[in-house]
């Protein structure tokens, strides 16, 4: 009997090794794909492929060579997020004194920002006559570490801050030849102007806006406005019709909490639309939640001497979004990354979340089939360009991947082209 069994399981573990691994001839096409005499090796390409099920990988090539992951860095925000976070989004800190409410914001994004549920903070305010607000709490600048200077006046761009309205973008439309915006009281700083612009743009250090009528086109929706504390409670005394006060004071220990909106469409949102803002903002309130403070870079620190210890080679990790250079990971921390986020979340929340090929978000309008078969984060920047996530295959099984490319000297609809290739033979034959 024991030697039966002791067939059987060698029989058994005989059997799940030849299953996790490639034939020659796959091995062969793969080489053929990416290696010398491809298109990828006109560039630096770093690629995984991973079975989940044996946790074995099939193939690999640069797969510790660093690159620029752009918005894939968004899954380290996804991780974080649903790990400190838990199931809704924290609004406010807040003290109660007489007939006055005292506030710091918690870095939640949803007021007035796209169709989240809505924080009920002017519920809170209504029974009191003062409101203070104090954003002593935050400690990130407005924008990331390496983020270009020349993003400002794009809406991917907007800046961080402890208690976002509007998204801190104002949103511009085209009536007759000249820009409507809203919030309304910023149309008494739209100008014309002679320069040969196409679009609203706004001033490099004020919240000024001009326009050429002979040129106008508003293709450009959504412009990110310079924040002061100011301008907020500005913003904030219009939206709930209660004055407020700005007063630069420190978090009490002893203080109330406002939780808000729902997180999970705060999540699909923004790795269906790649949100940058929303990124940012997941950061600070994973920082909020640690350390009662918005401080991004400190969480970072956090997530990476604690639940990202092991990951293969440490990355390195600046932002919540990927808008920064100076981001660098490897494929292979990527797939460990992906595994993890995996493990922890139901199969059906998890393809909820991913852009879906020739279905949804960012992959809407690639890797189209019949079956859907890619489910993945896209990220992209000049001269870099990453795919990670999950692929069906024709025997429907499902493997993980890290595909990524960086300083390629053509566009990245060549690069995503080639790609896809790749992918669509993959599904073919394994």
């Amino acid at each position: 009997m024991r030697k039966t069994s002791f067939l059987a399981f060698l029989s058994l573990l005989l059997f799940s090794s030849s299953f996790a691994q490639l034939t020659k001839e796959q091995y062969i096409k793969l080489e053929s794909a990416l290696g010398e005499s491809s298109f990828f090796n006109g560039h630096l390409t770093g690629f995984m492929l991973y079975d989940l099920d044996s946790q074995t990988v099939l193939y690999e090539k640069n797969s510790h060579q660093r690159f620029i992951p752009a918005s894939t860095t968004k899954l380290f925000t996804l991780f974080s997020s649903l790990i400190i976070l838990g199931d809704s989004t924290q609004t406010l800190r807040y003290v109660r004194d007489g007939k006055t409410i005292r506030i710091w914001g918690s870095g939640d994004p949803s007021w007035k920002y796209k169709k989240f549920d809505q924080p009920r903070i002017a519920q809170l305010i209504e029974p009191y006559d003062q409101v203070i607000f104090s954003d002593a709490n935050m400690m990130s600048p407005a924008f990331g570490y390496g983020w270009q200077w020349d993003d400002y006046y794009f809406n991917y761009s907007a800046e961080r801050t402890s208690l976002p309205i509007y998204g801190n973008l104002v949103q511009v439309r085209k009536v007759g030849n000249a820009p409507t915006v809203f919030p309304p009281s910023f149309q008494p700083a739209v100008f014309r102007t002679q320069r040969t612009i196409r679009e609203l743009e706004r001033d490099f250090h004020s919240n000024k806006f001009y326009y050429n009528p002979s040129n106008f086109r508003a293709r450009e929706e959504f412009i990110p406005f310079i924040y002061t504390p100011e301008l907020f409670i500005q913003l904030a005394s219009d939206a709930t019709g209660k004055k407020w006060i700005y007063q630069a004071d420190s978090l009490p220990q002893n203080h109330e909490i406002l939780r808000g909106a729902p997180l999970f469409p705060i999540l699909k949102e923004m790795m269906l639309e790649s949100d940058n803002f929303l990124a940012e903002q997941l950061m600070l309130m994973v920082s909020d939640r640690l350390f009662q403070r918005l401080d991004t870079e400190r969480a970072i620190e956090f997530m990476l001497k604690t639940y990202l210890f092991d990951l293969p080679d440490p990355p390195q990790w600046v932002d919540g979004s990927g808008l920064s250079r100076h981001d660098l990971m490897t494929p292979r921390t990527m797939v460990a990354l992906f595994e993890k986020i995996y493990r922890m979340m139901p199969d059906q929340q998890l393809f909820e979340l991913l852009p879906t090929g020739g279905k949804t978000g960012t992959l809407e309008n690639g890797y189209k089939a019949e079956q859907p078969y890619i489910f993945a984060k896209t990220g992209t920047m000049s001269n870099n360009h990453s795919l990670i996530g999950l692929i069906r295959t024709k025997s429907g099984k499902i493997y993980c991947f890290a595909f990524m490319n960086s300083n390629y000297p053509y566009k990245a609809s060549e690069v995503r082209s080639e790609m896809e290739k790749v992918m669509k033979m993959i599904r073919d034959m394994i």
